[in-house]
């Protein structure tokens, strides 16, 4: 049997365990972060005193998927010793939601109308960076997750004074990445994230807000801000779309992020670490093609663990 290395024990791991564990994988919880982790000191199959630690990691075939915190991912990664299905390059690759944008576009795949801004920039910078864009605008992050820190500006004189609180947090915090995206807003599109395992698409849901919440003037349709998932049979273009986007970006397991107004359908981000929803919001084959993606990864570390000896 398998064994499996998962750097989360939330809501994916409880539903994976199962369906991957009936297809002769064994799927284990190493923990990344919130802890301590020895970085050096010792070797592994010394007998240097207080070095049990390494056993955590022993004996692993594959991880799935890298962790989130890149700089202790490195480390697990180290220790593990193992192939990823989506190592650190996918992760980084699918963060850079401009990097994702670009690329996209770079191969004729509809995406919103975006420009980066690379903070620090002088005011009339941001004003031309919009002048393009109508307005509400959307101002993003480049490199956040689950919507964080996205809002929306209504006008100019909203956009930058959004721009300000980002230009405070750039100058108190090490926030690493300082860009940030100015889109379009497509108002009243229908928010998708589709699913594509090993080059196929398998699933995917539709994320939306409650009435009440519409009413009260929420527009972000994030399931970690409050919008229901809800599992979607999508038609075969958006099927195509977000197979197209997995192979532009050489991620074998990617959630896509697809908005679709009545005349247009766009990718607006990717996600190398999506969440597995329940298995009845997915195709059949699924967990099928999931398990056979692990084992074609554990099967790629064994290659290269013969081709180093």
């Amino acid at each position: 049997m398998l064994r499996l290395a998962m750097t989360t024990d939330a809501e994916t791991f409880e539903r994976v365990r199962g369906p991957l564990g009936d297809r002769g994988i064994a799927v284990e919880h190493v923990q990344a972060k919130e802890r301590s982790l020895r970085v050096a000191g010792g070797k592994r199959g010394t007998e240097t005193e207080g070095f049990d630690d390494f056993d955590e990691f022993d004996e692993f075939d594959a991880g799935f998927v890298y962790p989130s915190r890149l700089m202790e991912g490195s480390v697990v990664d180290t220790r593990l010793s193992v192939p990823w299905v989506n190592g650190r390059d996918a992760v980084v690759t699918s963060r850079n939601k401009a990097g994702v944008l670009a690329t996209l576009d770079d191969t004729g795949i509809p995406t919103p109308r975006t420009v980066m801004v690379s903070n620090p920039v002088d005011e009339s910078v941001v004003v031309d960076a919009a002048s393009s864009l109508s307005y509400p605008v959307v101002v993003k992050p480049n490199s956040a997750t689950r919507g964080v820190g996205v809002a929306k500006a209504h006008d100019l004189d909203s956009l930058l004074g959004i721009v300000d609180y980002l230009n405070l947090v750039h100058d108190y915090r090490a926030t690493g990445d300082k860009s940030y995206l100015i889109q379009e807003y497509l108002p009243n599109a229908r928010d998708y994230r589709a699913m594509v395992v090993d080059g196929a698409y398998v699933g995917a849901v539709r994320r939306a807000l409650s009435s009440d919440a519409l009413d009260s003037g929420r527009w972000k349709h994030n399931v970690h801000r409050g919008a229901e998932a809800t599992g979607i049979d999508l038609p075969e273009r958006a099927r195509a779309l977000a197979e197209r986007t997995a192979a532009a970006l050489d991620i074998d397991y990617l959630g896509v992020d697809l908005l679709e107004t009545d005349d247009r359908l766009v990718v607006n981000e990717t996600n190398a670490r999506p969440t597995v929803d329940a298995a009845t919001k997915y195709e059949p084959d699924f967990y099928d093609r999931l398990a056979g993606l692990v084992e074609r990864t554990a099967a790629r570390g064994r290659n290269e663990g013969r081709d180093r000896s």
